[in-house]
């Protein structure tokens, strides 16, 4: 998927979010989303499921202070990818690979991590449910 292919889903997505009788609801399942820059994109409630964000250390994918508030994020391979500051509030995350993920400052309250793989991510002052 390219810059500008994603750039108009996003713009979509932004309408659909404003109005759900205009736009569209962001559909990013399977995409290849490797080095995209998502930065401070605006992807709540988004189906981004099975989608590959990441797969060398030239193509990850850039979610710094992305907002995914309850974004369908299951089996997504998230791994080394920089999600710091991210808004993953009541996000789905199952069986999500994130593996060496930067979630620095991340928000993962009420998300499901059930199965999701968190070995060597960064969760220096992550917000995460108690207990």
């Amino acid at each position: 998927m390219t810059q500008e292919e994603l750039k108009h889903i996003l713009e979509q997505h932004k309408l659909w979010l404003d109005d759900p009788t205009k736009g569209k609801r962001a559909d990013l399942r399977g995409a290849c989303l490797r080095g995209a820059d998502l930065r401070m994109a605006d992807l709540r409630g988004a189906d981004i499921i099975w989608a590959n964000i990441y797969k060398a250390d030239l193509y990850k994918a850039d979610l710094r202070g992305a907002d995914l508030i309850g974004a369908n994020l299951r089996w997504v391979d998230l791994e080394g990818a920089g999600l710091s500051g991210a808004d993953l509030e009541g996000a789905d995350l199952e069986n999500a690979d994130l593996r060496g993920a930067n979630l620095y400052k991340a928000n993962l309250e009420g998300a499901n991590l059930i199965g999701a793989n968190l070995k060597e991510a960064d969760l220096t002052d992550t917000i995460l449910d108690e207990g």
